[in-house]
């Protein structure tokens, strides 16, 4: 079969690509941005890459189109659609479809899926739990939207191996919508054995009204969870609660408090996990953060469902190497003789509750380590969606309690964010050209700082910005 993949460069729609490559279908695509390093990796596939939306890929006639969702019936004020080449798809009466139908069609029947779901940690979780069953010897299939250290690559599609019934798939369960056409949540098409429900806040303002609309979304997964399979639930969140009460026909695992199924016992980069009250295991990794212990306890928790020992997914966690872009250290600057070095972190973080996670799991461990006096500056920018709208602006300064200097890059922001951080005093500082904050940051970071950059983009470059600068000034 021949796809041609509109909007290809995508997290997900790359990943999509890279499985239907693997899985001997020939794939062509194109997108707006076709830029390294996803389009690199494609190529690298043998997959060709057109810039833009023109009709002319019409001529292509592949056998089927697939849609990404980032694709719209967006006009401009002249009247010209945005993706022309959907309106031609469309006009033609060409075949099309949505990526994660096509995902659930032609890669996902006949398995047994682990979907992870969650606000917050599905691209960390999902890659613990793949890293769990890699380690067991399941040899599971993946797709990630994000790329773990591990694996070096975001998605694949695993083998079967003996005395399987179903071969392993795991995969990050997005409630975004699928596509213009199918506004339902992507997750609803993933079918999962195994689900994985790991926290519920409300997030995505630009589709979602309300945290409820939300856990509709979320509790129509819970439907398709087979009477077999196995809801794996975070204990301390309400909104899953409030979704497991409109109905749950599966097995149910719990996870989070002392009295759930799992639970740990200890300090973030070093636990005791207890299955029903007995000790089952022991974690001991680099990762901080309250927020990555319950990670991982989602992650035993549903490859216990398939037959990993909580004790054997605990020993492989201690070897887990994290994802890209998640506390990732992009460089360190010396200082100077007996003086601390300046450490520049780039992290995913954009939701209040993740800068805030983010952030306290960094302070705890540097408390940890003796190293309370050195400070955290925050750099971030609200590029979300729902940040843009401002849906969440209130929350900010709660978000940088952890952070002795916070910097935000406001340009294009239809608020003030200066008015929103004003109660943080001098702690705050907001610029509206980037080449302004990276100028604020070197001005202000000393020895020992950990710069922080938090976004979901590539945030200008801002890291590396950051590392010359610094590097110049200490030079």
């Amino acid at each position: 079969m021949h796809i041609h993949i509109l909007g290809i460069c995508g997290t997900f729609m790359g990943g999509l690509a890279a499985l239907a490559r693997e899985a001997g279908h020939r794939v062509t695509g194109c997108d707006a941005g076709v830029y390294p390093p996803m389009s690199d990796q494609l190529r690298a596939l043998g997959i060709d890459l057109i810039e833009g939306y023109g009709t002319e890929q019409l001529g292509l006639k592949p056998d089927l189109f697939v849609i990404g969702n980032v694709v719209s019936r967006v006009h401009s004020a002249a009247g010209l659609p945005k993706y022309p080449l959907m309106d031609a798809i469309m006009d033609a009466g060409a075949p099309y479809t949505s990526g994660p139908q096509w995902l659930a069609e032609h890669i996902l029947r006949g398995r047994h899926v682990l979907a992870v779901a969650g606000t917050h940690g599905k691209t960390t979780t999902t890659s613990m739990l793949t890293w769990v069953l890699e380690e067991a010897g399941l040899n599971p299939g993946f797709l990630i939207g994000g790329v773990p250290l591990d694996f070096g690559v975001s998605a694949r599609l695993g083998s079967p191996v003996a005395g399987q019934a179903r071969p392993l798939f795991v995969i990050e369960a997005d409630e975004y919508d699928t596509a213009f056409f199918d506004k339902r949540s992507k997750f609803i098409h993933y079918r999962p054995r195994t689900a994985v429900l790991n926290n519920l806040e409300f997030d995505h303002a630009d589709i979602f009204d309300d945290l409820a609309q939300i856990e509709r979304q979320f509790h129509h997964l819970v439907r398709t969870v087979p009477p077999a399979g196995r809801v794996v639930v975070n204990d301390l969140e309400e909104s899953l609660a409030r979704v497991l009460n409109q109905g749950c026909w599966s097995k149910r695992c719990s996870f989070g408090t002392p009295t759930s199924d799992f639970c740990a016992v200890g300090p973030a980069s070093d636990f005791e996990v207890l299955h029903h009250g007995r000790a089952a295991g022991r974690v001991r990794w680099a990762l901080s953060g309250v927020h990555n212990q319950l990670n991982a306890l989602a992650a035993i928790a549903a490859a216990e469902d398939v037959g990993v020992a909580p004790d054997r997914a605990c020993a492989a966690l201690g070897a887990f190497h994290n994802v890209h872009r998640r506390m990732e250290v992009r460089g360190t600057i010396a200082c100077g003789a007996g003086r601390q070095p300046i450490t520049v972190y780039d992290d995913f973080a954009h939701h209040p509750t993740a800068i805030r996670t983010t952030l306290d799991g960094l302070r705890d461990r540097l408390d940890a380590e003796g190293k309370a006096s050195e400070r955290i500056l925050a750099v971030f920018e609200p590029r979300s969606n729902t940040m843009k709208l401002g849906t969440m602006k209130s929350q900010l300064p709660w978000a940088l309690a952890h952070a002795d200097l916070a910097f935000c890059h406001a340009g294009g922001l239809d608020w003030d964010a200066a008015a929103v951080l004003a109660s943080m005093g001098a702690r705050a500082h907001v610029t509206t050209r980037l080449d302004d904050a990276v100028q604020a940051v070197v001005a202000a970071a000393q020895s020992g700082d950990h710069v922080v950059c938090m976004s979901n983009g590539s945030f200008g470059g801002i890291h590396q910005k950051l590392i010359r600068a610094l590097e110049r000034r200490a030079g």
